[in-house]
């Protein structure tokens, strides 16, 4: 394979019928480490004003977490609560689901993903709850119909808090941006614990408290049971959608340069946020108003149906133009000898990554499936480093140089990694790539160039001495980069 042209379709399913190798032999090769040593970056020191910054933001969630259970409990009492919750935590383990299926190429980290669900669940509905209400009071003094809190109020307040936490996210986490995907996800996971406790409320009181207080606890039950059929199972979508509109605009602006793109696109996806929102409220009170139920009807497959569909096959789209990005940028370190073309062929899809884990088991063991999934891991995040550097989203010299050191870093682990499956196929000569072609030494002692074929063969990882470290970060063509030599000198 070239390293700049796409693997066939058949490499992973040959790749994954390799079979069972021996123990990896003997050889002046370093120590290797743990799979646990390879897998761990150098962590950030966590300073004290980190830790003064991390501690507050745990208390201010758990703050507004604890507002919002005395709230519901003072308005809806503990029986209704109790069935609220219960009811509204039913949907979510699948919408996180999808989310995380979505985020499968380059899993975000856990605590941000629980930082943007918590904070959509806790804070945006204790500021949305406070100025809805607020809003519904002053719309009551003037003789306005309550009504308009939702048309007009509860849009901007509601939209505005639940990507607040993911724009902070961006703001001081930008690097943990790898693009649109990963604006989905992050808002889309405040969305879904915003619909979460305001579900709460609707089925808690709307549903089952003002049910079993006309005609009792059977009544309640039937209201909340109506609620979770027309709420969650058939407009369960909507808050996620909203969201996911701001989400786009944060992802453009995460992997942008341009400094006006940077700003202009999260307004433009907010607002749009806000109109869907808007419109989404307006039509159930233009209905209830007119006495017109197609206004609903028209309203929801007209608008949001379409919406909806065009935003998950974006979402789609996107997943697998993201999950194609180690081959855009990876063959940069194909050419200097870092990578092997396999090794960047075997990373393009969910199904080749798969059937390297299942060769890496077959050739090295568990041992051996936890290295690739570390490898693949660290391979993925220094493709997002490069197309990064290659966007120009480092200008700072403090930032280039931290890229550089984050670069070094990910290339080092890679050949950790490696080093637990390479050389344990007993079919497979020792080889290693320099860039352009294969230097293979067979078991007779014999060694011979190969070049490269036009597709990937096994085994996936040859290369068993990576090129020098680069130095310095450098745009595309590496000056000063030295490719590896045809054999190292002393290898067996």
């Amino acid at each position: 394979m070239r390293p700049d042209q796409p693997a066939a379709d058949g490499y992973a399913d040959r790749m994954a019928d390799t079979p069972p190798g021996s123990p990896l032999p003997s050889s002046p090769a370093p120590t290797t480490p743990s799979v646990g040593e390879a897998s761990r970056m150098p962590l950030r020191r966590l300073g004290w004003r980190r830790f003064l910054a991390l501690a507050g933001v745990v208390l201010f969630i758990a703050a507004c977490a604890v507002f919002m259970v005395f709230t519901l409990g003072q308005s809806l009492g503990v029986q209704a609560l109790l069935i609220g919750v219960a009811a509204a935590i039913l949907p979510v383990p699948v919408l996180v689901a999808c989310y995380l299926w979505l985020d499968r190429y380059e899993p975000e980290p856990l605590k941000y993903l629980i930082f943007c669900f918590a904070w959509g669940a806790f804070v945006s509905t204790a500021a949305a709850l406070t100025v809805n209400d607020f809003a519904a009071s002053r719309f009551a003094d003037w003789g306005l119909p309550s009504a308009l809190t939702g048309v007009l109020v509860a849009p901007f307040i509601e939209e505005l808090t639940k990507a607040l936490g993911p724009i902070l996210l961006l703001v001081f986490r930008r690097r943990q941006w790898s693009g649109i995907t990963d604006g989905l996800v992050y808002c889309g996971l405040s969305a879904v614990g915003f619909a979460m406790v305001e579900n709460i409320l609707y089925l808690g009181g709307l549903g089952f408290a003002s049910g079993a207080d006309r005609y009792g606890p059977a009544t309640g039950i039937q209201q909340v049971i109506s609620i979770f059929i027309l709420r969650i199972l058939l407009f369960g979508f909507a808050h996620p959608l909203f969201t996911s509109m701001t989400g786009i605009g944060l992802g453009i602006a995460a992997r942008t340069a341009d400094r006006r793109v940077r700003v202009l696109a999260p307004i433009a996806g907010l607002l749009l946020a806000m109109m869907l929102h808007g419109t989404w409220n307006l039509l159930p009170t233009l209905t209830q108003a007119t006495g017109e139920a197609l206004i609903m009807l028209y309203g929801f497959l007209g608008l949001m149906v379409p919406v909806f569909f065009g935003t998950v096959g974006l979402a789609v789209w996107l997943r697998a133009w993201e999950g194609r990005l180690t081959e855009r940028t990876l063959p940069d370190y194909v050419r200097a000898g870092w990578l092997s073309p396999p090794e960047v062929a075997a990373l393009s899809s969910l199904g080749r990554r798969h059937a390297a884990r299942t060769w890496a088991r077959r050739v090295a063991g568990d041992a051996g499936v936890r290295a690739m999934r570390g490898y693949q891991s660290a391979a993925t995040r220094l493709a997002l480093l490069r197309d990064g550097a290659l966007r120009g989203l480092d200008r700072k010299p403090a930032d280039l140089e931290r890229t550089a050191r984050e670069e070094r870093e990910l290339l080092d682990a890679i050949s950790a990694y490696r080093s637990f499956f390479v050389g344990r196929d007993p079919q497979a000569p020792a080889g290693v790539w320099d860039g352009s072609r294969y230097h293979l030494r067979f078991p007779d002692g014999t060694q011979r160039p190969v070049d490269a074929p036009d597709e990937p063969v096994v085994p996936i990882p040859v290369v068993l001495a990576p090129a020098p470290p680069p130095v310095g970060y450098a745009p595309p063509g590496w000056p000063g980069l030295r490719s590896a030599a045809p054999w190292p000198p002393g290898h067996p």
